[in-house]
C-alpha cells in the first residue's frame, strides 16, 4: 500500500511478502523488515537519497525490488532498483521515462507497472519479455501467482472494470468483464487459480476462476461506497479478507463450487450462488439476510455478506489485511504503524465481530517502546 501522498508520519508504504510471513515497511529514510510470527522486527535499513515508497520482497530471502520518492535523490521515483541486502548495495536497475507504479516479484520474474504499461522482465538478465497495454492505472494494480508450479499475472485491461489474466505457461490470455466501474483492487491466490476484484465502488466482491475466466462468487462488502486497499486469500483458499480506507476488515467464506452470474456493481444479485450458505466447511457461512426468502425487488438482500469484521481501533487509518499463519486469525497493518491480531470463531454465528487479540505498534518499537494490548473492536452494520 502507497502511502507517500498520504503519510502523517515516517512511513510511506507498508505490505507482506509472497508467503504472508513477514512484512516491509518503506520509510523515509530506508526500508525495515518485520517478521509476523512471532512479531520482531529482522532488521532496519538507512538509505541515502530519499524515502523509499514501494519495498517489494521476495519471500524471504535477501533480494528486494524498491521504488523511491525523491526525483533527485538515489531512489527515483521512475527506477526500479534491485537490492541485495546480503551484499548491502544494488545488482541492477529499470529505468523508465514515467513514475513506477508498483512491482512485483517471483524467482523468475520482475513485473513493474507504470499508469498505462505493465511490462514483464526476466529475473536473469532483466530482458523485457512482454509489455501488456492498460487503461489509466494510477494504483499500480497488479497480482503475480508466486507458486513454483504455474506463472499467472492478473492487471487492468483496456477496458474499465476489465480484467486482464496472463497464463504464461498455457501462453493464453483470458480477458474478464469483472465490473462496470473501475477497478480499485485485485488479488490472486497462491496457485494463480482464483481471482478476486473489487471496483472502485467497493459494495461487491467477485471471485472468477482465472484459467476458464467463469465467474464463482460474489459477495458484498458494505451497503455504502468505500475505496478497497487490500484483498487476500487465504493458504487454501476457502476463506477471502478485505480491507477499506473506512478502517474496517471484512473476513468471507469462499466456496470451490460457487457460480453467479454478474449483476451491476452495488445492484442486486440476479440468482443465488449454486453453493447455498455453506463455506468451505458445514460451519463456516457468510452472513445472509433474514429478508433473502422475499425475492423480487429485494434481491438485494438475498446477497452474502462476511461472516467476521474487525475494525481498526485508530483514526483515519488505512489498512492491508491478510491471513495469519495461525489458524482463524487475520494480521492487519495500518498506515499509523500497528500490526493487530485478529481472531474469528469459524463456528460462530455469521456476522460475528473478530477480536484483536494482540496490537504492537512497530513505530513505537523502533524507538524501543513496544507494547502490545488486548483490544476489542465495533463495526458498523453498514460495512
Amino acid at each position: 500500500l502507497d502511502l507517500s501522498q498520504l503519510s502523517k508520519n515516517d512511513i510511506l508504504y507498508i505490505g507482506f511478502n509472497q508467503d504472508q510471513s513477514c512484512f516491509a515497511v518503506g520509510c523515509r529514510t530506508g526500508f525495515r523488515v518485520y517478521n509476523c510470527s512471532p512479531f520482531k522486527e529482522t532488521f532496519s535499513r538507512e538509505l541515502e537519497g530519499g524515502g523509499i515508497r514501494h519495498v517489494e520482497m521476495l519471500f524471504r530471502c535477501n533480494i528486494f525490488a524498491l521504488v523511491g520518492a525523491a526525483n533527485n535523490g538515489r531512489f527515483p521515483p521512475n527506477k526500479v532498483i534491485i537490492w541485495d541486502d546480503q551484499r548491502r548495495k544494488d545488482i541492477g536497475e529499470l529505468s523508465f521515462r514515467h513514475e513506477v507504479k508498483s512491482v512485483r516479484l517471483r524467482r523468475d520474474k520482475v513485473v513493474v507497472v507504470i499508469e498505462y504499461k505493465v511490462l514483464v522482465y526476466k529475473f536473469s538478465d532483466l530482458v523485457c519479455t512482454h509489455e501488456i497495454d492498460t487503461v489509466s492505472n494510477l494504483k499500480g494494480l497488479c497480482a503475480l501467482s508466486p507458486s513454483s508450479h504455474q506463472t499467472v499475472l492478473a492487471c487492468p485491461g483496456s477496458h474499465k472494470g476489465h480484467v486482464r489474466v496472463e497464463l504464461f505457461e498455457a501462453r493464453r490470455t483470458n480477458k474478464i468483464e469483472a465490473h462496470a466501474s473501475h477497478l480499485s483492487c485485485l488479488a490472486l491466490n497462491l496457485d494463480g487459480s482464483r481471482l478476486v476484484t473489487a471496483s472502485e465502488k467497493g459494495t461487491i466482491l467477485r471471485v472468477f476462476d482465472t484459467h476458464s475466466g467463469k465467474p464463482l462468487q460474489e459477495v458484498r462488502r458494505g451497503a455504502q461506497a468505500a475505496q478497497i486497499s487490500s484483498l487476500s486469500f487465504n493458504p487454501t483458499s476457502t476463506l477471502l479478507s478485505c480491507s477499506s480506507i473506512r478502517g474496517t476488515v471484512h473476513i468471507f467464506s469462499i466456496s470451490e463450487d460457487d457460480a453467479v452470474r454478474q449483476t451491476p456493481d452495488g445492484g442486486p444479485p440476479e440468482s443465488a450462488p449454486k453453493g447455498g450458505e455453506e463455506g468451505p466447511s458445514s460451519h463456516t457461512s457468510n452472513s445472509r439476510s433474514s429478508l433473502a426468502v422475499l425475492g423480487g425487488m429485494v434481491h438485494y438482500f438475498s446477497s452474502q455478506w462476511s461472516f467476521a469484521k474487525f475494525r481498526v481501533p485508530e483514526t483515519d487509518a488505512l489498512t492491508v489485511s491478510c491471513f495469519s499463519g495461525e489458524a482463524n486469525q487475520v494480521m492487519v497493518l495500518t498506515s499509523t504503524g500497528h500490526i493487530h491480531t485478529c481472531s474469528f470463531d469459524p463456528d460462530g454465528a455469521p456476522g460475528q465481530d473478530a477480536r484483536a487479540t494482540n496490537t504492537v505498534s512497530f513505530l513505537e518499537q523502533d524507538k524501543g517502546q513496544a507494547g502490545a494490548t488486548d483490544t476489542a473492536a465495533a463495526v458498523e452494520d453498514d460495512d
